[in-house]
């Protein structure tokens, strides 16, 4: 009889607990309470040690509250700058009247307060980094709901609005929330979005689906003019939202773009797996989505060499393939082009708060109850991180002012989510969050481990000034994985925006550098002090980049390749884009 270790026998209960933990994730919102328990508790015992620093954060709070009565002798004094000062990032007292009284109070009793608990949540000696940042990032959660610019009675401007319209405001308001209460309960898209419509106003680059497996549709678009590169494009989005903000309405598509520019394009479309697709994992993202995709390209475009992009997920996937290829002796890609992807996830920014070995179990218990993860969570947790962006300010705006903000294809875009499998989504977080198994040399592909020292071809890497999925400077580490010329461009905007980023828009701006084969490593911040910056679009000079690294235009390639099973199976956008 063979011996089983103990350790992988199955337990019992394990599956009554994961069924009692995804039942309870609808009162904490996907949030683990371990997690937070321990990270709470990490940060009271040690401060409840730290007799000293428990007299110097008494003494400050003391200290705070007496500046008060300063503040209220202030009530007359012209509009100026605030006795404290919000964050950069801070907008919520930016109108003038936040500096008469008694507003004034207000707002600085407010950021004193803010301030205070900053002071107390960070630098307690002891204490995890980890458990710090979830409790100092809890604790501003929950300091943001209570801020005097989100109640109308206590903010001027909202006052102000309702005076000018006689209450018109919080009637239209009132009207707003109503609307997307309605749209909440019944799971339909928000009022606006309806003018966004895939394969209409946003998707309508014209092109076929030539090929399609059960995870990906793979979309050839029709060139715009009578030659093209004979090196093709092939672009690798992520799987956690539809493929198409790479090609929104035409003003705002980089597929349109480089198809104008002369570029053969190619776009991978994902399947929205449902709980059939649970199993589904990152060996099968990268075998049915990226290889499968290269295999089809390569016949369409037989003995050219292929240009491929990967956007978030779809550029940390790319960079496997890219080091398995090396690895193997596969010698298709002329260059592997990386738009807001990790491949270190030591410092993943703070959604590195919601990742843990706590909270990656209970979110597995979650998606082993249902098989996938599901869009509402992955989008709250992506809000929480920019809370008073994606959540106060618009809540001010929309149900206070009255002022609802046009719908945008990207923001349509955005509310057009897709589901992610349990195995896929468990493995991505445990391999590369958790053990940064790429980034290490440990992460498996066919029967051994891959590192990006082996990608041979050369990288054009892009990342974004106020990115929270992939921070900028997490991205920069590249540096120290790859061993190929890498060209870095920092691009104004965020992890959306920062990427859609089309020529015309102003405001828009980039910084540029290439590290040579044998250059120096230079330091995130000693980057940016050498780069120089370059205003309007990063789209432009990709192009210029991707141009040098291809040959004269030629006649364009058939769409699909018949003779090869690649025949056309119906118009871009296709079928899969369309699941919901």
């Amino acid at each position: 009889m063979t011996h089983v270790p103990p350790a992988v026998l199955p337990r019992p209960g394990s599956n009554l607990d994961r069924f009692v933990h995804a039942q309870f994730s609808h009162l904490t919102g996907g949030i683990s309470p371990v997690a937070l328990a321990m990270a709470f508790d990490d940060w009271l015992m040690h401060l409840s040690h730290n007799p000293a620093e428990q007299a110097e954060l008494a003494q400050a709070w003391l200290d705070a509250w007496a500046r008060l009565p300063g503040l209220l002798l202030e009530a007359g004094r012209p509009a100026g700058r605030p006795g404290i000062e919000a964050g950069v990032q801070d907008h919520r007292f930016d109108h003038p009247g936040w500096q008469a009284w008694p507003f004034n109070v207000m707002s600085q009793s407010f950021l004193l307060t803010e301030a205070w608990w900053k002071a107390a949540t960070t630098g307690v000696h002891g204490v995890s980094r980890h458990h710090e940042n979830v409790v100092s990032f809890t604790v501003r959660q929950l300091l943001d709901v209570l801020s005097p610019a989100n109640f109308p009675w206590a903010n001027p401007e909202v006052l102000e609005r309702t005076a000018q319209t006689g209450g018109a405001n919080l009637v239209e308001g009132l009207r707003n929330l109503m609307a997307d209460a309605r749209h909440l309960q019944s799971e339909s898209p928000p009022p606006g979005a309806e003018h966004f419509r895939v394969g209409h106003e946003v998707a309508v680059t014209p092109g076929q689906v030539i090929f399609r497996n059960r995870l990906i549709e793979l979309i050839q678009y029709a060139p715009a003019g009578p030659q093209v590169r004979p090196e093709p494009v092939l672009l690798v989005p992520s799987w956690i939202m539809k493929y198409y903000i790479l090609d929104l309405s035409p003003a705002n598509s980089l597929v349109r773009f480089l198809v104008d520019q002369g570029y053969t394009v190619f776009a991978i479309s994902w399947a929205n797996p449902g709980p059939e697709g649970r199993d589904l994992g990152m060996d099968d993202y990268l075998r049915l989505g990226v290889m499968d995709a290269l295999d089809a390209v390569a016949a369409v475009v037989p003995g050219q060499r292929i240009h491929a992009a990967g956007y978030c997920l779809g550029g940390t996937l790319l960079a496997i393939a890219a080091a398995a290829m090396g690895r193997d002796g596969d010698e298709r890609l002329a260059s592997v082009s990386m738009l807001a992807a990790q491949t270190d996830f030591t410092e993943p920014g703070e959604l590195a708060l919601f990742i843990d070995n706590s909270q990656v179990s209970f979110l597995e218990d979650i998606m082993w109850d249902r098989g996938y993860l599901d869009t509402t969570q992955m989008a709250g947790a992506f809000q929480l991180l920019n809370s008073r962006d994606l959540v106060w300010s618009r809540m001010l705006k929309d149900y206070l002012m009255g002022e609802r903000r046009p719908m945008s294809d990207l923001m349509a875009w955005n509310v057009d989510g897709t589901r992610l499998p349990y195995r896929m989504h468990a493995e991505y977080l445990r391999r590369l969050f958790l053990d940064n198994d790429l980034a290490s040399g440990r992460y498996p592909v066919g029967d051994r481990p891959v590192a990006l020292t082996d990608i041979t071809c050369e990288i054009f890497c892009v990342s974004t000034l106020r990115d929270h999925v992939a921070p900028w400077r997490s991205v920069h580490k590249l540096h120290l994985l790859a061993d190929v010329p890498v060209t870095f461009l920092l691009s104004s905007g965020g992890h959306n925006v920062g990427i859609v980023n089309p020529p015309g828009v102003p405001g828009r701006s980039y910084q540029m550098l290439t590290r040579p084969h044998d250059g120096r490593y230079l330091a995130p911040d000693a980057w940016l002090a050498a780069a120089p910056t370059s205003e309007g679009s990063w789209w432009p000079a990709w192009r210029a980049w991707l141009d040098a690294r291809s040959g004269p235009p030629g006649d364009p390639p058939s769409m699909g390749h018949a003779a090869g099973g690649l025949a056309t199976l119906g118009a871009a956008p296709g079928t899969y884009v369309l699941q919901t």
